[in-house]
């Protein structure tokens, strides 16, 4: 058996160890069950480790949509206080010419409120589009298991 480290760069730091096995002609293997078994186990290691770095590269690209949707929401209610404050005092004053001074208020405070929720209704969208369930490490974990099942036969 021989083994040889590959690097991809394409995936995201996670290095790839192939093994070959060297067979006879008789279509019988050399090794004994021993090293056939420590040579397995050290595949399903390298395996295992290659899954976590998976696991853990997908997790960050996660984290990153995740957090861009909560920085939305974050801007969002500062954007909110902000202008609710200023504009808000300004725009009563402006509707109070037509109408009293507390409705004039009034209607600036439904106008915010229906400014909110359109700004957090994009932030939970946002939130929404962040994909935790890993559909690459899912699917790299069931190639494994196929060829586990393949080792044993």
């Amino acid at each position: 058996m021989s083994g040889a480290t590959e690097f991809d760069p394409g995936s995201g730091g996670v290095e790839h160890t192939t093994t070959s096995y060297t067979t006879t002609g008789t279509g019988g293997d050399d090794r004994s069950l021993g090293q056939i078994v420590g040579d397995l186990t050290n595949d399903l290691t390298t395996l295992v480790k290659q899954e976590l770095a998976l696991a853990k590269t997908e997790l960050k690209e996660e984290a990153g949509k995740a957090g861009k949707g909560a920085g939305m929401l974050a801007g969002a209610g500062v954007v909110g206080h902000v202008a609710l404050i200023t504009l808000s005092i300004a725009l009563g004053y402006l509707i109070s010419r037509v109408v009293d001074l507390d409705i004039a208020f009034f209607i600036v405070t439904l106008l915010w409120v229906v400014i909110a929720a359109v700004l957090a209704s994009m932030g939970k969208k946002e939130l929404k589009n962040a994909n935790p369930q890993l559909p690459e490490t899912q699917q790299t974990l069931k190639e494994d298991a196929a060829w586990a099942r393949a080792q044993k036969n």
